[in-house]
Formats: C-alpha cells, structure tokens, sequence
C-alpha cells in the first residue's frame, strides 16, 4: 500500500520560505513520477511542481523561479522548496504521484493516483 506523508507547512511572512517534504513508502519509489498540487479555499486544486523518474522537472508558471521541487530517491522523499512567498501561494499543499510508472512530470489528476494528507502553508501579508 502506497504512503505519502507531507510534512513543512507552516506560516510564513510575505518574501519568506519554507521547504516541504513528502515522504513515500509502499513501492519503488525511483520508478515513479513525484508532484506537488495546491488547493485554496474556494479554489479548484492545480498542479504546482513535479518532477520525473530520470529527474525531469516542470513547475507551474504562477511559481517558476521562486518554487524548486528535487527528489531524493536513496530517502523516499520529494522536496519542495518555496522561496519569496506570496500571500496567493496559501493553500493546502498535498504530495501525489501516479499510480503509472515512468510518467512525464506535469500530470492532470486522475482516479489511482495518490495523494499524501495535505499540509498547510499561510503567507501573511
């Protein structure tokens, strides 16, 4: 059974950072596709970062030079590091991966992927 387990949230003033990790359990992880997805109240969820098997990479461009996602595959864990927060960038940020191996690193959700518990972020103004 696949785990994915977010942890790193938190608040964090306007022009602040915060790292974010996902650590996953229940497969190889090095075979699969690893991403970051946000959702803010009221808000449909939208992808934010992922990166591939070979360790491709594509972030959304509301976050491109300030977001960087990096996995280490000896850990089980995906990264997100977060630099000059934005009050917009608030939301629930969940870890997720699809249930197929060897994707490309931007994917739209779909029934089989998994999803971690979501964690927190708050950017004060």
């Amino acid at each position: 059974q696949v785990h994915l387990v977010e942890s790193g949230g938190g608040l964090v003033q306007t022009g602040g950072s915060l790292r974010l990790s996902c650590a996953a359990s229940g497969r190889t992880f090095s075979n699969y596709t690893m991403g970051w997805f946000r959702q803010a109240p009221g808000s449909e969820r939208e992808f934010v970062a992922g990166i591939s098997f070979n360790g491709r990479s594509a972030h959304a461009d509301s976050v491109k030079g300030r977001f960087t996602i990096s996995r280490d595959n000896a850990k089980n864990t995906v990264y997100l590091q977060m630099n000059t927060l934005k009050p917009e960038d608030t939301a629930v940020y969940y870890c997720a991966s699809p249930e197929a191996k060897f994707t490309y690193p931007k994917w739209a959700p779909r029934a089989g992927d998994y999803w971690g518990q979501g964690t927190q972020v708050t950017v004060s103004s």
